[in-house]
């Protein structure tokens, strides 16, 4: 991907994730989502690929943490990125530049 060599690696991620969430709507929106615990440590979600699950948590992220999005990052862990990096190395990355 050429985003990944003209910025750093996570730039190239946070605007990944800004571009995402400009795409996702709200046409359909799972009942689901009211009968998660978002305030759980950990939150699994597991299904088929094509079924909703990240449509389900960007659609989340976009109606309740639209306010601090410089806070909050998704990232597909199916990402290129994840060739030369662990995700322990996203969360620090994401951490140093103010993310929670």
């Amino acid at each position: 991907m050429v985003i990944f060599l003209q910025k750093t690696n996570m730039e190239a991620l946070i605007e990944l994730f800004q571009k995402r969430l400009m795409r996702t709507n709200f046409r359909f929106v799972r009942s689901i989502m009211k009968q998660i615990n978002w305030n759980a440590r950990l939150i699994g979600i597991k299904g088929a690929r094509g079924i909703g699950k990240t449509t389900l948590l960007l659609q989340y992220i976009k109606l309740h943490l639209s306010d601090r999005l410089d806070e909050v990052l998704y990232v597909s862990l199916d990402s290129i990125w994840f060739n030369a990096n662990s995700l322990v190395d996203l969360v620090k990355d994401f951490e140093e530049k103010g993310g929670k």
